[in-house]
Formats: structure tokens, sequence, C-alpha cells
């Protein structure tokens, strides 16, 4: 979906948002108006060599990449996440992200760290009034998830692209 579609009023004031830095984890970005954030919004995208139809949702990426891995015919996202970690060999040096950041999101994949992304997603899906502002980085951890799982996609477009 083109963000142009949404009109964005000017601000008397920047935007400022909490966000992941190169080499720490916090850190905080400042916009000071409405083209800025819409440049740095276009960053973080999805690889363009993994299907569109994967890159609505991040629940179907994990489900499209990982559901016939598991017992029950239709895993819980918290399940794939896990899944991801424990069979798929997913660690934080595999996360572009958090290298640069110096950071560590696994343990929000294993439940060893609150709250999880999947806490995360349900508390901002049911619109939570007290921890419900964005979390940054959000959207760059699900992006190098997302290149994660459709790694083999990636690797086989670029050696498509090399043979070329």
């Amino acid at each position: 979906m083109s963000l142009e579609k949404f009109q964005l009023p000017s601000r008397g004031e920047p935007l400022v948002i909490a966000w992941p830095q190169d080499v720490r984890a916090d850190g905080f970005l400042h916009f000071d108006d409405p083209a800025a954030w819409r440049s740095f919004d276009e960053g973080p995208a999805i690889h363009p060599a993994i299907p569109q139809t994967v890159t609505s949702k991040f629940e179907r990426a994990l489900m499209d990449r990982h559901s016939g891995t598991s017992p029950k015919s239709k895993p819980s996202f918290v399940a794939l996440l896990q899944h991801m970690v424990t069979a798929d060999g997913l660690t934080d040096a595999d996360i572009p992200m958090v290298v640069r950041c110096n950071g560590a999101a696994v343990g929000q994949l294993t439940c060893g760290a609150r709250p999880t992304l999947a806490e995360r997603r349900n508390l901002l899906a049911r619109g939570d009034p007290f921890d419900g502002l964005p979390t940054g980085g959000l959207l760059e951890l699900v992006r190098d998830l997302i290149n994660y799982a459709y790694r083999g996609y990636i690797a086989k477009a670029q050696a498509q692209e090399i043979a070329l």
C-alpha cells in the first residue's frame, strides 16, 4: 500500500520516536516533516525476491515457511516464532538489525524475554492504551525475520541475477 494515499499534516514540532541506532539498541529518531518520515518508512522493506503476497502479513510469512513443520495443523504465532529458533537455527547473529545495534531479539521469540514479539503484536492489535505505543525498531525486526524465513528465495534470486 502506498503511503502517498495518507495525507500527513505538517507539524509544528518534530516527531521523535525511540528507534535502535548503529552499535546500540537505544536511541531516538527525529523527523521534522512528513516527507522525512515517509522516506524513512520506506527503508525497512521486505526483500523484493520474497513473493508479494507474503509481504502483507508477517504471520502469513511464517505460516507459509513453517506450518508444515509443526505437529499442529495450524500452529500458533508463538509456536512459529519459537520454531524459527529451535528448529530453523535462527540466532541474534542472523538478524541484521540486532547485529547493527548490538542488541538481542531471540528471547522475544522464544519467550525468554518479556514482552515477547507475539505479546507485542497482541497488545498493538487490541489497542492497549498503556503499553500500546509502537516499539522502536519493530518494523526492522519484522523485516529481518521475514527475510530470514525466505533466505532460500533470496539466495535463489541472487544466484539468478549473477547468472545473467
